[in-house]
Order: C-alpha cells, then sequence, then structure tokens
C-alpha cells in the first residue's frame, strides 16, 4: 500500500493493523471464486489495511487488491 496523505490536514498517514474484537484480520468478500469453488458457491476475500493520520485521527480502510 502507498501511503496516502490525509485529506483533512495534508499530514502522511501511518499504516496501522485492524484486527476484530477476536484480534483475526478483517477482510471484505471480493466476488466468488473460479472453477470448481465458485460453482459450490464458495467466494474470494481479500484483506484489509488500515491508515491513520497522527494528526486528526482519521482512520480509512484500503483493500489489498494487489494479490
Amino acid at each position: 500500500m502507498n501511503t496516502p496523505r490525509c485529506p483533512d490536514c495534508g499530514v502522511t498517514m501511518e499504516s496501522t493493523a485492524v484486527r476484530s474484537s477476536d484480534g483475526f484480520g478483517l477482510t471484505i468478500n471480493t466476488g466468488k471464486r473460479s472453477g470448481l469453488l465458485g460453482k459450490l458457491g464458495v467466494g474470494s476475500t481479500t484483506k484489509l489495511e488500515g491508515a491513520c493520520c497522527p494528526g486528526c485521527g482519521l482512520v480509512r480502510l484500503y483493500a489489498d487488491l494487489e494479490e
């Protein structure tokens, strides 16, 4: 993930881990898989990466679509 700048105050945002209350990394559904697993209804997921502004506290989530 490229280091984004905060849209509110222009400060470089810092990478931060985002986790559920159980300690697992967050993911989003990106659609069905191809092949046999897709025919069975199994979907694909991708992890989320967080960025936090140290100036104002804004947090943004980015999908890791490069996999």
